[in-house]
């Protein structure tokens, strides 16, 4: 089994590979270099958003994007208040993207 990598660096990995494809991204939360969570939104700029965690699928015996919440972006901003206020080593990376690409299902950014 190999190392783990670090929040921070995925994170840099993510938004590198987002650069590549054109898609805006932001960390608005700076969570725990090494073991914070990380959870993505996504806003689409209709007014409506996605937000995304990391979760344990047992079918595909790994970890897998899963969507966590979705709607009108202020209840989405809502929602992450109120995760942020539980966990303050979260990561939230904001991703805005009118077609709706989120590339979390790119094999590349597994980790």
């Amino acid at each position: 089994m190999g190392a783990r990598l670090t929040t921070r660096f995925w994170a840099d990995a993510y938004l590198a590979r987002l650069r590549l494809h054109d898609i805006a991204a932001y960390v608005v939360a700076h969570g725990d270099d090494h073991a914070g969570d990380v959870v993505v939104k996504l806003a689409t700029l209709d007014g409506q958003a996605q937000l995304f965690q990391r979760s344990y699928d047992l079918q595909a015996d790994g970890r897998i994007w899963a969507p966590l919440a979705a709607g009108p972006e202020r209840e989405i901003d809502e929602t992450l208040a109120r995760h942020r206020g539980r966990d303050p080593d979260l990561w939230v990376i904001e991703v805005e993207d009118r077609q709706g690409r989120h590339l979390l299902d790119d094999p590349s950014l597994a980790g």
